[in-house]
C-alpha cells in the first residue's frame, strides 16, 4: 500500500498539485495495532489519535466531530474501490450490475471447508447456493455442507435450506443474516454448532473494548452458558438465559462487535437445535 502511494505521488495523482491541477488530495497510510473493535469507525478514531481504541457514544456523529474533534467522513475501503470505475462509467453503468437496493459488484472471500476457496467479485444477486457449490465446488472434505457463516467471525450461520438466499443485503437481513465484508465461511457435517455459537461469545469476549456493560459482561456470561448447555447442566434454563443475554447484546450494545454476536450464536441454535440438547451417558462414554 505504501509503495503505490509512492508510486501516485511520483506520478503526480497525489500530493499539491494533483496532476498539474491547482487541487490538493493526499494518502497517508496508518497500520492499527490489530484490535477487531477497530473496525468501527469511532474506535478507529480513537485508534488513529494515539489512543486506545474506544467505542464514542453517539452522537455526535464522525461526519460533525470527528479525527482530533474535527468534521470527518469515513468510508470502507470496498466503497473507496467502487469510485473509479463510477466517475469512469457513469452511476447508470455501475447501477446496471445487482438487484434491488444492492448495486454493483462485492468481493467474496470464500473459505473454510471448500474446494475452490479465495476470492470471487460477482455482481450482488447470485444465490448463496450458486456461490457455494458452483463456483466453491462444495467441501474439500467431499461431506454434505452443514453450515455457512457470512459476514466474518459475528456472521449468521445458514443452513442449506436458506441457499436459495440471492447475495443481497436486504435479502440476508429478511433471513436474519448480513453480508458484513462478504467473508463466507464453509462448515461440513462435521462441525458443532454448540461449539460455534460458543466461539462467538469469546470471541467478543476477547475482543471487546469493555466501555458497554451488555458486550463486555454480556459475552463472558454468554461463554459460561453455553458452556454449562454443553455439560447438559439445566439445558432449558441455560438456552433461555443465552437468548436473553443475546437480546440485550444486541439492542444494548454501544457498537456492532457486541451487537452482531447474538447473529451467530441465535442462528445456530435456531437452525442446528439438535447440536444444544445434552448428549445422552451412554453416547457420552463412546
Amino acid at each position: 500500500m505504501r509503495k503505490a502511494v509512492e508510486i501516485a505521488r511520483k506520478a503526480r495523482v497525489l500530493g499539491l498539485n494533483v496532476l498539474g491541477s491547482p487541487n490538493a488530495f493526499d494518502m497517508e497510510v496508518r497500520v492499527g495495532a490489530g484490535a477487531y473493535v477497530c473496525g468501527e469507525e469511532t474506535a478507529l478514531l480513537d485508534s488513529l489519535e494515539g489512543k486506545r481504541g474506544m467505542v464514542r457514544a453517539k452522537p455526535p456523529l464522525p461526519a460533525h466531530k470527528g479525527l482530533f474533534g474535527q468534521p470527518t467522513v469515513i468510508n470502507n475501503v470496498i466503497s473507496l474501490a467502487s469510485v473509479p470505475i463510477i466517475m469512469d462509467k457513469g452511476a447508470a453503468y455501475y447501477k446496471d450490475f445487482g438487484m434491488g437496493r444492492s448495486r454493483g459488484t462485492i468481493p467474496i472471500q470464500i473459505a473454510g471447508n471448500i474446494k475452490y476457496g479465495g476470492l470471487f467479485e460477482t455482481a450482488f444477486g447470485l444465490t448463496l447456493g450458486e456461490i457455494i457449490d458452483d463456483i466453491g465446488g462444495g467441501t474439500v472434505t467431499g461431506r454434505p455442507v452443514k453450515a455457512v457463516q457470512v459476514g466474518g467471525p459475528l456472521g449468521a450461520y445458514f443452513p442449506r435450506g436458506l441457499f436459495d438466499t440471492p447475495f443481497d443485503y436486504e435479502a440476508f437481513a429478511a433471513k436474519d443474516g448480513l453480508i458484513g465484508h462478504a467473508g463466507i465461511v464453509v462448515f461440513d457435517d462435521s462441525a458443532d454448532m454448540l461449539k460455534q455459537a460458543r466461539f462467538a461469545m469469546e470471541f467478543c469476549a476477547v475482543e471487546s473494548c469493555g466501555k458497554c456493560t451488555p458486550c463486555r459482561v454480556g459475552s463472558t456470561r454468554g461463554v459460561e452458558t453455553l458452556d454449562k448447555l454443553a455439560a447438559g447442566i439445566e439445558p432449558q434454563k441455560q438456552v433461555a438465559l443465552v437468548t436473553d443475554l443475546c437480546n440485550t447484546m444486541k439492542f444494548g450494545s454501544l457498537c456492532a462487535l457486541g451487537g452482531f454476536t447474538p447473529y451467530p450464536v441465535m442462528s445456530a441454535l435456531t437452525h442446528f437445535p439438535e447440536d444444544f440438547k445434552p448428549v445422552p451417558v451412554a453416547e457420552a462414554a463412546e
